[in-house]
Formats: C-alpha cells, sequence, structure tokens
C-alpha cells in the first residue's frame, strides 16, 4: 500500500521501510515510526511519538497529543510503543507531564478499540487492554496484564504482572500479581491459574504463589504485620520478595481479597 497521497507528514517525522500510510494520516511534529508499521485511515500522531518496527495503528487513533493534566505547562515530552503493539481504532494515548518524560507501551501489547492511555503511565509488555479500558495518569500496568472491556483505573495505581480485572471494574487501589479482581470497586477473587499456566509458569513457583498469598490474607495478622513476618516462614524467597517488593511500594494501597476465608488458592482448572 505505501503512503496515500491524501496522508499529511511533518518533513521533521522518520519513516521507516516498508511502512504503509492509509488516507488521510495525520503526522505532526518529531514523530519517528518503525519497519513494518501500519498506520490505518483517519489516525493522527503528534509531538515526539516514537513508534516500534511492525505495529498496528488503528483507524482514528490519536498518539501523541497534550495531557489531560493542568500541571502541563507545554514542555517536551512524548511517547514509546514498543515491537510488534497492536493499538485498535479510536484509542487515545497522550503524551507526557514533566520535560523530558514518557508514556510508554511495552512490546506485544494488543490495546483495543477506544481505550485510553492517559499522560505518564507505563504499560508493560505483552498487555492486554479490551475495548473502552482507559488508564488515568501515572498508572502502571505490569507484563502480561489484562484488562476486560471498561475496565477504569484511578491515578497512581499498579496492577501486577499476569493480573487480570473483569469488565467494568473501579480499581482504586493496587492490584498485587498473578490475581484474579473483579468489582465496583475492584476486590481479588483468587489467582489467575489459567494465565500462569499458559505462561508457562511451573506448578511448583504457582503453589509458592498460592502459599505466599494464603499467609498474608489467612494468617489472621494485619496484611502489614504479614508482611514483616513472612521472610522466616520459609517459603520461596523468590516468590516472597517479588510480591512483597511490589506490595510495599504502593501508594494507593492494596485491593483485598473478597470473604477471605473462602478464597480460591488451590492449583485446580478453575479460572476463578
Amino acid at each position: 500500500m505505501g503512503i496515500d497521497r491524501t496522508a499529511r507528514i511533518d518533513p521533521e517525522a522518520q519513516i521507516g521501510t516498508n511502512v504503509e500510510i492509509g488516507p488521510y494520516v495525520i503526522i505532526r511534529g518529531k514523530v519517528r515510526v518503525g519497519d513494518g508499521t501500519r498506520i490505518e485511515p483517519f489516525a493522527v500522531l503528534e509531538g515526539k511519538v516514537e513508534i516500534g518496527p511492525s505495529c498496528v495503528i488503528g483507524h482514528h487513533a490519536v498518539i501523541g497529543t497534550p495531557p489531560q493534566d493542568v500541571a502541563f505547562r507545554g514542555e517536551e515530552s512524548g511517547v514509546v510503543i514498543g515491537e510488534g503493539t497492536v493499538l485498535r481504532e479510536f484509542v487515545t494515548v497522550h503524551r507526557a507531564t514533566g520535560e523530558g518524560k514518557v508514556t510508554h507501551i511495552g512490546k506485544s501489547c494488543f490495546i483495543m478499540a477506544y481505550c485510553h492511555i492517559a499522560h505518564n503511565c507505563f504499560v508493560g509488555n505483552g498487555v492486554t487492554m479490551a475495548n473502552g479500558a482507559s488508564l488515568a495518569g501515572y498508572v502502571t500496568v505490569e507484563d502480561w496484564a489484562t484488562l476486560s472491556g471498561f475496565v477504569g483505573v484511578h491515578q497512581f495505581v499498579r496492577i501486577g504482572k499476569l493480573a487480570m480485572i473483569g469488565g467494568l471494574s473501579k480499581v482504586v487501589m493496587d492490584i498485587p500479581p498473578y490475581v484474579l479482581a473483579d468489582g465496583h470497586p475492584a476486590r481479588i477473587f483468587g489467582l489467575n491459574r489459567v494465565g500462569m499456566r499458559r505462561r508457562g509458569i511451573p506448578q511448583k513457583k504457582r503453589e509458592s504463589i498460592a502459599q505466599v498469598y494464603r499467609f498474608l490474607f489467612r494468617s489472621g495478622l494485619p496484611l502489614r504485620k504479614a508482611m514483616e513476618e513472612i521472610r522466616g516462614k520459609g517459603f520461596d524467597q523468590e516468590v516472597v520478595e517479588e510480591i512483597l517488593t511490589f506490595l510495599l511500594q504502593t501508594r494507593r494501597g492494596i485491593t483485598r481479597w473478597v470473604r477471605e476465608e473462602a478464597c480460591d488458592f488451590e492449583d485446580t482448572p478453575s479460572g476463578w
């Protein structure tokens, strides 16, 4: 397809090889587009935007426009999108607040139609966001997490590795790694066993993750006290440190389990 004659491309833009740019695309500013990327009709790329190779930017997607942040003063900031990421139609990604800062989306992400990623977000590799999911400013989504349709995430919230959040959830506190969460506000219902198995996490590690969370949330201790004592309980220290590191860095607090006495910890075929 090449570059459609109706596309408008700034002379400052750098376009890689084998890039397809559809009708009425607007590329304005210091945009860099990696080899083999496809930009579909009516998309807008503005400002300091770097798109990796083999990406897809869907119809009417808007990337790199100024943040919806009263602290923004026109400083130069940007958006970085990793290799192989797909942004479907009408996705919006705002550039960051702060000189030299970026809004980051990793490799091999799948961001479905009408999603919004606000300023200063960090989205890891392999993340899936279903239609209409939205991230407020400064949100972190770690690798391989999944946000179902119309999930809303409060600013500064962190979503852990391989967490999965049910549709229409309101997420106002941090979601730890490897868990399933749902609700308004979101609460944790169990472990994302299906996701862990699909990512090739061995059963021994899955069992260790379950043991750590069982102690943290079922020991009868306040969470802070359980976090202080868990290192001496003989659990897999690599798993302990991974989960503790996430919990200790919270700014918004940690989402709690629903009905902790009935929490689903066992490594069974059940997905929820």
